[in-house]
C-alpha cells in the first residue's frame, strides 16, 4: 500500500492584522514627528566674545521685576534724601540769569522748598502760618505745566513769609512790606527785560527773609 504524505497547510497571517501593524507603527511615528515640530527652540548660547547678550531665563517671570511698591518706596526715600535748600543757596540763585525760560519755575520751586522746611520749627507751629504753607504747595503744584502763571506762586510764597514774620520776626516788618510791593508788580512772566528784573529782585528780597527768619527769634 503506497504512503500518502501528508503535509499540514502553512497558516498565512491575516491581511486585517498586516493593516493595524502598519497604521500603529505610522500612528507612532506621526506622534514623534508631531512633538518635534511644536517643541520650543532649545536656546543656543552665543559664542563668547560675541557680543550678543545670552538669552532670559525663561524660569524667571515679572515677578522678579521692581514692584510699583518699590519704585514709590523709592521715590519716597530720594525725596528724604534730598539736600535742603538753604538761604545761601536760593540767594546765589537770585543771582543768576533772570533771562532764562525757567528761572521763575526754578526760582519758585527753591523758595518753597526753603519756606516749607521752614514751617517745620516747633516755634512756628500756628494756624495762620500752615494755612498759608498749603496755599503755597497748591500754587505751586503745577509749576511744570507749560503756559503756566507763576504769580499765584509768588503771591503764596509772599503772604506764608509774612505770616512767619509776624508771628516771630516784628524786626522784619518793613522788609515784607518791601517784598509785598514787589509782589504787586509781578505779572508772572518774564518775557520782557522788565518782568526779569523785577522777577528778580523779587527773589533776591525773598532770599534775604528766608536768610533773616532762618536766625533764631530775639
Amino acid at each position: 500500500m503506497a504512503d500518502i504524505n501528508i503535509q499540514r497547510k502553512k497558516n498565512t497571517p491575516s491581511p486585517w492584522l498586516l493593516l493595524l501593524v502598519v497604521l500603529a507603527i505610522v500612528g507612532i511615528g506621526a506622534y514623534f514627528l508631531f512633538r518635534a515640530e511644536t517643541a520650543p527652540p532649545a536656546d543656543v548660547l552665543a559664542p563668547a566674545g560675541s557680543g550678543i547678550p545670552a538669552p532670559p531665563d525663561s524660569t524667571t517671570g515679572a515677578e522678579t521685576g521692581p514692584s510699583p511698591a518699590a519704585d514709590a518706596v523709592g521715590d519716597m526715600a530720594a525725596e528724604e534724601a534730598a539736600v535742603p535748600v538753604t538761604p545761601g543757596v536760593l540767594a546765589a540763585f537770585a543771582k543768576g540769569d533772570a533771562s532764562q525760560p525757567n528761572y521763575g519755575q526754578e526760582g519758585l520751586r527753591l523758595l518753597k522748598s526753603a519756606l516749607v522746611d521752614l514751617t517745620d520749627r516747633a516755634d512756628l507751629q500756628d494756624p495762620t502760618i500752615q494755612t498759608r504753607r498749603d496755599d503755597l504747595t497748591s500754587a505751586t503744584s503745577r509749576l511744570g505745566e507749560p503756559g503756566i502763571s507763576l504769580r499765584p506762586g509768588y503771591v503764596a510764597a509772599a503772604s506764608l513769609i509774612q505770616a512767619i514774620q509776624q508771628k516771630a520776626y516784628p524786626e522784619q516788618e518793613q522788609a515784607v512790606r518791601q517784598l509785598a510791593s514787589l509782589t504787586e508788580g509781578l505779572s508772572g512772566r518774564t518775557a520782557t527785560a522788565q518782568e526779569q528784573q523785577q522777577v528778580q529782585l523779587y527773589f533776591q528780597q525773598a532770599a534775604e527773609l528766608v536768610q533773616a527768619l532762618n536766625e533764631p527769634p530775639r
